[in-house]
């Protein structure tokens, strides 16, 4: 065949194939097919002609196009994980800087009203936490609330991560009521931690309570207030649109705070496990009646450290680093340094 019938025969679906761009991935494989016998017998018949080039940056560009698509579907959850969720935390660092500001705040108060009104200490408790409590420090035993399931530890891990995590997501989804109910659930549970931790401070107990109740406490409340930074996230959306309409708004504002939830379930689920399996052990330590006494102090001191050190460097200090190092993410979600437009994932 002349080289001219040639062209003539396949310079329409040529063109087609290069300035047309198709997302169905069986149509993209037959493109790359059929190229790829054009210019195999290009090749053969018209080695040195410009047109077996042009099919050969057609089939090049479609290839190139196939490997990306499918290098970011194995590095999609990698990507979500080092780059976007950090730097989705830094976008709203203010954000959040406020909400642990609301939450020491209201610990205070929590600690504040314990200290002047014992009234203030039990409505802010379940009914006769505050009797129990003391009843349990009287016996030499202060923290045996977290030793009342421990014959089924498994059960109460199950469902202390599915009470912790519907919390979580009650204290997001309130963002829909212009953060009323967010604002009203982080006063509910900062309260009743500062009214829980005086309890055993006004005892004398406030290092080992500590060293009990924040072995799974540092994930747990730390997630409470990211689950509340989401909802805040979701009612500012609502109230301040910016450039957007309110709906456009609304709607990328309740998209981040679920990507922000993802982040809180393993953290949740962790949380749980320590307060079934490792807060038990280390609440023995502190009973008087008991011959083994549990865990070790060092290995508390270690779990709080790392906990604390994790969440503060990947909320924190990580989404700085990689905004200082000028790497973003695209609209279509590739992973960019603006040193150089380079592509990292």
């Amino acid at each position: 065949m002349r080289e001219a019938m040639f062209i003539k025969k396949n310079v329409d679906k040529w063109n087609e194939y290069q300035h047309i761009e198709t997302n169905d991935p069986d149509e993209t494989a037959e493109r790359f097919t059929t190229l790829v016998d054009d210019l195999s017998y290009s090749k053969t018949f018209y080695p040195h002609s410009q047109v077996t080039k042009w099919i050969n940056g057609i089939a090049a560009g479609i290839y190139q196009k196939i490997y990306r698509n499918k290098r970011r579907k194995v590095s999609k959850l990698f990507v979500f994980w080092k780059y976007e969720l950090p730097l989705l935390f830094r976008k709203y660092h203010r954000i959040l800087l406020f909400t642990f500001l609301l939450n020491v705040l209201f610990t205070v108060i929590g600690v504040w009203g314990s200290s002047s009104n014992e009234g203030f200490m039990r409505s802010a408790l379940p009914p006769g936490y505050v009797d129990m409590t003391n009843e349990n420090i009287a016996k030499g035993n202060p923290f045996g609330v977290y030793q009342q399931t421990a014959n089924n530890p498994f059960t109460e891990f199950i469902e202390l991560a599915v009470h912790n995590i519907s919390i979580a997501f009650m204290m997001a989804i309130g963002g829909i009521t212009l953060c009323i109910w967010t604002l009203y659930s982080l006063w509910q549970n900062s309260v009743m931690l500062g009214a829980f931790q005086y309890i055993f401070f006004k005892h004398g107990l406030g290092a080992q309570s500590v060293l009990v109740i924040w072995v799974h406490g540092t994930l747990e409340i730390s997630s409470f207030i990211i689950a509340a930074l989401a909802g805040f996230i979701v009612g500012h959306s609502i109230l301040f649109p910016e450039t957007f309409s309110r709906w456009q708004s609304f709607r990328r504002g309740v998209k981040d705070a679920l990507k922000i939830m993802v982040t809180l379930v393993p953290i949740l689920t962790t949380a749980a496990f320590f307060e079934s399996y490792v807060t038990h052990l280390m609440s023995n330590r502190f009973d008087a009646e008991r011959k083994f006494h549990g865990m070790p102090i060092w290995s508390s001191i270690i779990i709080l450290a790392c906990s604390l050190t994790f969440i503060v460097w990947y909320f924190v200090i990580y989404p700085i680093h990689l905004h200082k190092k000028g790497i973003f993410i695209n609209p279509d979600g590739a992973v960019k340094s603006s040193d150089a437009f380079n592509e990292l994932s």
